[in-house]
């Protein structure tokens, strides 16, 4: 299949606006053995946008435009190929009726602008976006697909898996199975799994494709078959890689670390409260924006500042004095005072230096101690990441939250995180 991608607007040439569209799509094609063979990105220019569309379209069979589907004069790709395929812009029932029925439960009026999306050109069924106003739309034309896509990433992400794979595989007469198993995995680097993987399962099979992504701050590992014969196969080798990895499994198709945190404590019928200062309230705000989480959170404290760490959590001064604002000694008594000032059965506190200024030779920029646990049952870790302060933030956060799921499950907390694997995981059969 020669597959085109068609890339509009004038944010994406100045740069305002980062493409990451054209990397999603790839990745997905990659599923179906399928790469685009081109990529071109035009400006909002009615003129070069149609004679793109006429030259893409003769050398492709499938082409996939991406943006230019919304309501403002720039928004120029239904017009683009109305013109291209000489089929005149009419207004389509199917986009008026998705148009008013996304409209009316938001309480929008839809205006005359909004009424531009549904302008079609005659040629085109509608592909239905489950997320925005605007829908999609497509056609065959001179023997090739042209599918009209919306530039909004989450958008487009929704469409393509539920419209637009499935679309190219018909047009190209694909009737194999392909399945596809993905798991997400946080605390490893892609090179340890790697390495794992080679030394544990030397006769990995042909016909099951591994694949790693980094999704920061978790990895992504997809399994892949193709063909129905094969499927056994997937589910046997997802289950003997899902146990070798299992510390670092946090869930499959697209988990986040957050959502397995938030399970761990639902499973657990705890509820937890943070204390942080060098995250500045990531943790607590990870933590709240998964639905369900007033039945797992408690509340959260950020005290950056020693005096706040004091009056704010008790922590007595001479602790501060002696150890530091970044000690064992001060998340201890950060995580014990956010237990006693709220309802939580568990707690976790951190301070750091973040940088890229406040370190010193004994405590570099990097250092970070981390507390977890229950009243009666505070643990405390140090750890050293040498990073950019906003890359150190969200990776400290991001430990912090994985050791209380460890703990909740009653994993292992003494791990070597993101260490190329000096440590190995514990359940290898």
């Amino acid at each position: 299949m020669r597959i085109a991608l068609l890339l509009t607007g004038d944010e994406l040439m100045s740069g305002d606006t980062v493409d990451s569209n054209s990397a999603y799509i790839a990745q997905s094609l990659k599923d179906l053995g399928m790469t685009p063979r081109i990529k071109k990105v035009v400006g909002d220019d009615l003129e070069l946008l149609t004679d793109s569309i006429t030259e893409l379209s003769s050398a492709s069979d499938v082409l996939i435009v991406n943006g230019g589907l919304g309501p403002t004069v720039d928004d120029l790709t239904a017009l683009a190929l109305s013109k291209a395929t000489g089929s005149n812009l009419t207004r389509n029932e199917a986009a008026m009726a998705h148009l008013s029925a996304w409209a009316e439960p938001r309480g929008f009026v839809v205006t005359e602008s909004n009424l531009k999306q549904a302008d079609l050109p005659e040629i085109c069924e509608i592909v239905d976006n489950p997320v925005g106003s605007a829908v999609g739309f497509r056609c065959v034309w001179q023997n090739c697909m042209i599918i009209c896509t919306p530039g909004v990433p989450n958008e487009f992400k929704k469409m393509v898996e539920g419209q637009v794979l499935p679309l190219i595989k018909s047009h190209a007469g694909i009737k194999e199975t392909i399945k596809i198993t993905r798991l997400r995995l946080f605390g490893i680097t892609e090179s340890g799994l790697q390495d794992i993987v080679n030394e544990k399962f030397p006769d990995w099979p042909k016909e099951i494709e591994l694949g790693f992504r980094v999704q920061m701050p978790v990895i992504e590992v997809k399994l892949t078959s193709r063909g129905g014969q094969f499927d056994y196969l997937n589910d046997h080798w997802t289950e003997k890689f899902s146990n070798l990895f299992s510390d670092y499994v946090i869930g499959a198709n697209g988990t986040r670390l957050t959502q397995a945190l938030n399970k761990a404590l639902a499973k657990s019928n705890k509820k937890i409260v943070t204390a942080e200062s060098c995250t500045g309230g990531s943790i607590a705000s990870g933590i709240v924006s998964e639905a369900g989480s007033s039945h797992v959170f408690d509340g959260a404290f950020v005290v950056y500042s020693n005096a706040m760490k004091q009056s704010v959590l008790d922590v007595p001064s001479s602790i501060i004095d002696e150890y530091g604002a970044v000690s064992e000694q001060v998340v201890l008594a950060m995580a014990k005072g956010a237990l006693e000032k709220s309802d939580a059965d568990m707690a976790i506190s951190i301070s750091g230096i973040a940088g890229p200024e406040g370190g010193t030779p004994e405590k570099p920029v990097g250092t970070v101690w981390m507390a977890w646990g229950e009243k009666d049952s505070l643990k405390a870790r140090r750890f050293f990441l040498p990073m950019p302060r906003l890359a150190f933030q969200r990776t400290a956060a991001s430990i912090a939250m994985d050791l209380v799921r460890r703990e909740l499950l009653k994993l292992s907390t003494d791990i070597d995180y993101f260490s190329e694997l000096k440590r190995k995981p514990k359940h290898i059969s």
